[in-house]
């Protein structure tokens, strides 16, 4: 097992982490893979991959969702009122990989309908969640958007399993299952 403890006498000292390493540390806690997509003032529509997504309360619905500052799509995330969080199935590994790249038109070729508010749901997800932006949270060198539950909805079927991030690997739930 590896160890790393960088603390000081001080909490406002800011340890030096090895942020591969960090990250590595990180990666042992397994998440399921989402796409937040949202739509811009001029009503063009983004998306990004996450795997930073929780909720946080059910009364009120609340959810999160965290984005490093320096994505290309960070100010229309940060100026949108609305957005939609999209739970990826396992089968859906080439959509979390298109969605994580930059790209000119992300949505070209890719199933979707869009909410009443107008921004796109991805077609063949395990689920989604249509939410209003709450309140941003400094998060470091991510910001982290606090999202309040318009409308949802999700598969019901026994056999729909999500995509699993863990190690810096996609899994399913399959692979795990004895």
């Amino acid at each position: 097992m590896t160890s790393v403890d960088q603390s000081k006498d001080t909490p406002e000292a800011s340890p030096l982490f090895d942020s591969r390493d960090f990250r590595n540390a990180l990666g042992n806690f397994g998440t399921g893979v989402t796409v937040i997509t949202t739509i811009d003032q001029e009503f063009r529509p983004y998306g990004v991959t996450v795997s930073s997504f929780n909720s946080v309360s059910l009364d009120p619905p609340l959810i999160l969702w965290s984005q490093v500052r320096s994505a290309p799509s960070h100010q229309a995330f940060v100026e949108a009122p609305v957005f939609v969080v999209n739970i990826l199935a396992e089968s859906q590994k080439d959509l979390s990989n298109h969605f994580a790249k930059p790209s000119e038109d992300k949505f070209k070729g890719i199933a979707h309908h869009l909410s009443p508010q107008g921004i796109p749901i991805l077609d063949g997800t395990l689920g989604h969640f249509v939410c209003a932006k709450e309140r941003e949270v400094d998060g470091g060198d991510h910001l982290i958007f606090i999202g309040r539950v318009l409308s949802y909805s999700y598969n019901t079927s026994e056999h729909a399993a999500p995509l699993f991030f863990w190690k810096g690997k996609y899994h399913s739930a399959a692979d795990h299952v004895t």
